[in-house]
This record gives C-alpha cells, sequence and structure tokens, in this order.
C-alpha cells in the first residue's frame, strides 16, 4: 500500500544520491512512497517496475534492478535474504528522516545487519531477548534483591544482531550486500588455520571474479547484467564451488553470450565435462562387425569368401 512520505530540500544537495544515475534517483524517491512504516520492501524489480515505471515501459525490471545495484553500492539501501528464502530491501536512512506517527506493523522480516534502521519496536524485542539472557547471570544489591543490568543486557543484544544471518558450516563464503557496512568476506568452510607457521587462506570474493569478467569483455556489460552474475557467483561461493570452477564458467558464458541465470549451468559444464566423446560409448558398442570389402570377382567365390559364408 503506497503512503505520503516527506522528502526534505536538502535531498536535492545529497552527495549519496549524487553518486547514482537519475534514474536510479527517481526509484529511491518511489521507493519512500511504497516501502512499509519501517522502511522495509520486497526486493522484486519486476514489481518495483510496474510500481513506479507503469508509464515508462523503457524503463523495465532490467533498468529497476540496475537502480538498485547502483543504490545499494551508495549506501542507501540495503538488500538482504530473509529467514524465509525471499528477497527484501530497505531504506537505511528511514528512521533519520521520517517521522512515522503511530507506524504500523511490518510484514517484512528485519535486516540483522541494521538493528538501527529497523524500528523502535524491532529494538525493543532485541533488548528483550539480551534481558533474557542476562536474568540468568543476576547479582544482588544490598537489600538482597536481585539486579539486572538492563545496558549490558541491551548491548548484548545489539552486538548479537551484528553477526551475518547468512551462518552455517556448509557455506564457504557469505558477502555482505550492505557497501555501508564494507565487504565481508568470511570463510566458514576451511578449518582454523591455527598456529604462527600457518599461512594465510586466500579469499577469492565476488567482485574480484566479476572484475576479472567485466575487464576480459570487449565492451563492459550492463550493470543488470554484472549484477544478476554477482548474485549467482555468491551463491556458487556459498555451495563450496572452487573459484577456479566459477571462473571456467564466466569463461564460457562469455564466449556464448548466454543469460547470466545459465551460469550454475556452465560451472557445472565446466566442472563435470569430458573430454572425449569416446568416454560416453557403452563397451558393447565396439567394432564387433568386420569391415566392409568390395565384390573382388575371384575365380572360386566359396574359397575366397569361406569365413563370411
Amino acid at each position: 500500500m503506497a503512503r505520503i512520505r516527506t522528502i526534505k530540500p536538502e535531498a536535492f544537495a545529497s552527495e549519496s544520491l549524487a553518486e547514482v544515475g537519475v534514474h536510479a534517483e527517481r526509484t529511491f524517491f518511489g521507493l519512500l512512497t511504497q516501502v512499509d512504516d519501517h522502511g522495509r520492501f520486497r526486493d522484486q524489480p519486476a514489481v518495483i517496475a510496474g510500481l513506479l515505471w507503469s508509464l515508462r515501459p523503457e524503463h523495465g525490471a532490467i533498468g529497476v534492478e540496475d537502480d538498485l545495484t547502483q543504490l545499494a553500492e551508495a549506501g542507501l539501501i540495503c538488500r538482504y535474504e530473509a529467514g524465509d528464502g525471499k528477497r527484501y530491501l530497505h531504506i537505511v536512512t528511514f528512521r533519520r528522516h521520517q517521522k512515522v506517527n503511530r507506524p504500523s506493523g511490518s510484514r517484512c522480516p528485519a535486516c540483522s545487519l541494521h538493528p538501527a534502521a529497523s524500528g523502535q519496536g524491532d529494538l525493543k524485542a532485541v533488548r528483550a531477548q539480551g534481558e533474557l539472557r542476562e536474568s540468568s547471570q543476576t547479582t544482588h544489591g544490598d537489600s538482597g534483591e536481585a539486579v539486572v543490568t538492563h545496558e549490558t543486557a541491551g548491548q548484548r543484544g545489539l552486538d548479537e544482531s551484528s553477526v551475518s544471518p547468512h551462518g552455517g558450516s556448509g557455506e564457504s563464503s557469505v558477502i555482505s550486500h550492505c557497501p555501508d557496512l564494507g565487504p565481508r568476506n568470511v570463510d566458514l568452510g576451511s578449518p582454523p588455520s591455527g598456529g604462527a607457521a600457518a599461512p594465510a587462506p586466500e579469499a577469492v570474493s565476488t567482485q574480484q571474479l566479476i572484475g576479472e569478467y567485466a575487464a576480459s569483455c570487449a565492451h563492459r556489460p550492463p550493470n543488470g547484467v554484472l549484477g544478476h552474475l554477482g548474485r549467482e557467483v555468491v551463491k556458487l561461493l556459498a555451495e563450496g564451488i572452487a573459484p577456479e570452477h566459477i571462473r571456467a564458467g564466466l569463461a564460457r558464458h562469455r564466449a556464448k553470450g548466454l543469460h547470466p541465470s545459465t551460469l550454475p549451468s556452465l560451472v557445472h559444464e565446466a566442472m563435470n565435462a569430458t573430454g572425449s566423446t569416446s568416454d560416453l560409448m557403452r563397451p558393447e558398442s565396439a567394432n564387433t562387425v568386420r569391415g566392409h570389402r568390395a565384390w573382388a570377382n575371384p575365380v572360386d567365390p566359396a574359397a575366397a569368401y569361406a569365413e563370411e559364408l
């Protein structure tokens, strides 16, 4: 449901907005009217294009995807995936610039990387969880009453909320999409490198792989294509796919010029394709038939073709 929002005059002199294109700036102002009272909305470029650009068909879902990528790189929005497997976004500075009287509840899960931008209600829930955890470690004052340090509980709740939500021992690399927090490359799949003599593992980021892909192209691909490829690379790294296999898949994608969603299939092809078609032949399909020999019109046919006869 669209809402009436406030745009401050200094927004048109914002250095952050000046980093993005005019289309991205218009999409940002349009998002202000579509997000809920906590600044959240579903990350669906096609739906956003229909809401904000319905009378501008030349700027469709691919253009909106480019807009959202620019806004995320400028730190104006944060794109994240919640526990339900769906993608969401929220305006990072929404609570700072929008004063909502009696905000309604949100149907979108909060972003754990920006607890301060999630609204007062979510902060109270975080503090309450921290107080429950601290309640088992109470101290007794002079009067004998149990005393709980609420400041420590609140700080613990905020500290725990800063942990990346994409945890799990099966993931090899987790990359934060929030530019203002900086890139986070966490290698969760490799064992800890203990000891002073242990070499530090070399981490390959999504930005590095996409940068190599763009540099090897004759012309720089559109930002929408690079953004889609970046999301596919993030998923592949999270599955533990080796960077050299991803590079090989990107090289095949560049040569064939296919849709970015085909990158996993190309990586699979690079990982498991056989080098020769002879490996695909069944053992029983070997040469069991004697080669053809032209009729030679022998004097004694029975003696010449005794084996065949």
